[in-house]
C-alpha cells in the first residue's frame, strides 16, 4: 500500500458518499481519476486489504432477519463444513474462535422467517446444530482504524 491507499482506506471508513457517481466523488476528494479510485479499491479487495466492501444495510428495517450464529465443529471437519457454510448467501462474516462453539457466523435472509429456514438447511447440509443468538440489544461501535 502506497500512501494514496493508506489516505483513501482512512477516507472510506468514514463513509462512502451517496451520489450517482460515488468514485468520482472520492476520487476530486484526492484529485485523481474516477478510474484510479476503482482500480485502488479493487487492488485492495484482490491483495487481501479489504475483505469486503459494500454497504452495510440493517436488515430488520428492510423486513429482513439478522443473527449471530455458531457451530461446534470437529476440527477435521472444519475446513469441509467451513466451505458449506460459506456457500450460502445469507453467511457472512464466518469466524474462526477458540472457543468450544468455534465458528461463528452472521445470517441475513429477506425475512425474520428466513433465518429459521436457513439454520434448518444449514444442519441438514452440514450435519452439526446452529446455535441462534439473536441481538437482543444493539450498540453503535465506532471501530476505526486509522493508518
Amino acid at each position: 500500500m502506497d500512501n494514496i491507499d493508506k489516505q483513501l482506506v482512512n477516507r472510506l471508513q468514514d463513509g462512502f458518499p451517496v451520489t450517482e457517481r460515488p468514485f468520482l466523488a472520492i476520487a476530486e476528494e484526492f484529485e485523481l481519476e474516477e478510474s484510479d479510485v476503482m482500480q485502488r479499491v479493487q487492488t485492495l479487495l484482490d491483495d487481501g486489504i479489504f475483505s469486503r466492501f459494500g454497504p452495510m444495510f440493517q436488515a430488520e428495517r428492510l423486513g429482513g432477519g439478522l443473527t449471530l450464529a455458531a457451530m461446534k465443529v470437529a476440527p477435521e471437519d472444519y475446513e469441509k463444513v467451513t466451505e458449506l457454510v460459506n456457500a450460502f448467501p445469507e453467511v457472512a462474516h464466518n469466524y474462526q474462535r477458540e472457543h468450544e462453539l468455534n465458528m461463528w457466523f452472521v445470517l441475513a435472509t429477506e425475512t425474520p422467517e428466513g433465518i429459521e429456514e436457513t439454520i434448518q438447511r444449514m444442519e441438514a447440509i452440514t450435519g452439526y446444530q446452529v446455535y441462534n443468538m439473536p441481538k437482543q440489544e444493539e450498540f453503535y461501535v465506532g471501530l476505526r482504524f486509522e493508518l
